[in-house]
């Protein structure tokens, strides 16, 4: 089965296998970028190994079908290119770069990677050595303590509540053993995208892509990621008492899915809130109160419901003030009318910004993967250009009236601040 989008150089397969095949040829730079998307990811993890994906991610690439780490890093920068691992809630992705004359060895030594790694134990040790010392160093830093109690509060016992590195528990119990189990369960030709842009041809790259891959077969029926957990939608506050210069306050909501009707009105909403120095939070908060030394409103996309976040770093006597700012410039969306021309500023921004993020071969192998991976299509390229175009200030007040009501509040600094600043229901503003 094989389409291609009208008007355009990107061209879908789908090899006998299963494997996707995403081809967009740029004959403007001699670079050949790929991602190879698997359907996994945290969201394919059970609790009590929170972090496997993680810990996959970093030894994937330190051994594989009698080549070992060193001989593949030596394989790769003889020629200049580049091939990593990473992780996500919701897909595992390996990336690789080069110039057009080392592609197909590249792309043959990704695939010794993908389908046969042999997770050495010594790199597996020392790569969970590592991930725990980036875990403890998280637990020092006040912005990622504040942002992982506010999920574990929003999403409890989804998976969406863990930190990608898991904790020192669940890091320490993984063995090499749980990496095989999880690579043989997910990695397999059903469960992957294979994304190419740069100066190739659509016809030799994807004979090439089936001379690689075409012989690797699936037995089993394909696994599906575990997320049979409700969420809660009351909204709870929590804080953490550290001794900081600054207090992070942070305020979550339960926002909607990449694949829900409100999507595109919860994006402008958080552009027009806390993306840039013209936006909302950062003029009103920063600008003529001075309360924040940093401000901003974040709201990724992700394939089950996403957390709306807006926070602010200040000072520890401004701790207070800030909930109450903060709370009160997002419950505005809701009790004033939103303005025609900032809705059009944050429409022109958030596409200027997408524009400008489709720039390079290894920018467009990325987001034409990433839409396939989640099932929304090569073609969500152009509809999601049309669903902001489309939003009116009625769709956006209603997204914010429907998701953006009593959050959930996350607060980490001193004690006497914090705690003279915590909210409670109905603590209003």
């Amino acid at each position: 089965m094989t389409t291609a989008l009208p008007k355009s150089t990107i061209h879908r397969t789908v090899l006998n296998n299963g494997i996707v095949v995403l081809v967009t040829e740029n004959p403007s730079a001699d670079i050949v970028a790929t991602r190879i998307f698997v359907r996994a990811g945290s969201c394919y993890e059970n609790r009590t190994e929170a972090g496997l994906t993680y810990l996959l991610s970093a030894v994937l690439t330190k051994g594989c079908d009698n080549l070992s780490s060193l001989e593949i890093a030596e394989q790769i920068e003889s020629v200049g290119a580049s091939l990593s691992a990473d992780t996500s809630a919701d897909y595992f992705l390996l990336s690789l770069k080069t110039v057009t004359a080392d592609f197909a060895e590249i792309l043959r030594l990704a695939a010794r990677i993908l389908r046969n790694p042999t997770f050495p134990e010594a790199e597996v040790e020392l790569e969970k050595r590592i991930a725990l010392q980036d875990i403890r160093s998280q637990q020092e830093q006040p912005f990622s303590i504040a942002f992982e109690q506010l999920q574990q509060i929003i999403y409890q016992k989804h998976p969406y509540a863990m930190s990608a590195l898991g904790d020192e528990i669940t890091m320490n119990r993984l063995k090499r053993e749980d990496l095989v189990r999880y690579h043989q369960t997910y990695f397999r030709p059903d469960n992957i995208v294979i994304s190419i842009a740069g100066r190739v041809t659509i016809a030799d790259t994807v004979a090439l892509v089936e001379e690689v891959f075409g012989d690797w077969h699936s037995l089993a029926e394909p696994p599906q990621p575990i997320l049979n957990f409700p969420l809660n939608v009351e909204p709870q506050h929590k804080a953490t008492y550290k001794q900081t210069q600054q207090s992070i306050v942070m305020l979550g909501y339960l926002g909607a899915s990449v694949l829900s009707a409100d999507y595109a009105a919860l994006k402008l909403l958080s552009t027009y809130l806390g993306n840039g120095l013209s936006s909302r939070l950062f003029v009103e908060l920063r600008e003529k109160r001075g309360l924040a030394y940093d401000v901003s409103a974040f709201y990724p996309t992700r394939l089950f419901p996403a957390s709306f976040v807006v926070y602010m770093g200040t000072a520890p006597e401004n701790t207070k003030i800030a909930v109450a700012g903060l709370w009160a410039e997002v419950d505005l969306l809701c009790r004033n009318q939103l303005e025609e021309d900032a809705l059009t500023a944050a429409k022109n921004k958030i596409l200027g910004q997408y524009a400008l993020g489709k720039q390079t071969n290894a920018q467009i192998a990325q987001i034409y993967g990433w839409y396939e991976i989640l099932g929304l299509g090569i073609d969500f390229d152009r509809k999601f250009q049309e669903q902001i175009m489309a939003v009116s200030v009625a769709d956006a007040i209603a997204a914010a009236c429907q998701y953006l009501r009593e959050p959930y509040v996350s607060l980490v600094g001193q004690e006497d601040a914090v705690s003279t600043a915590m909210p409670f229901p109905g603590h209003g503003v």
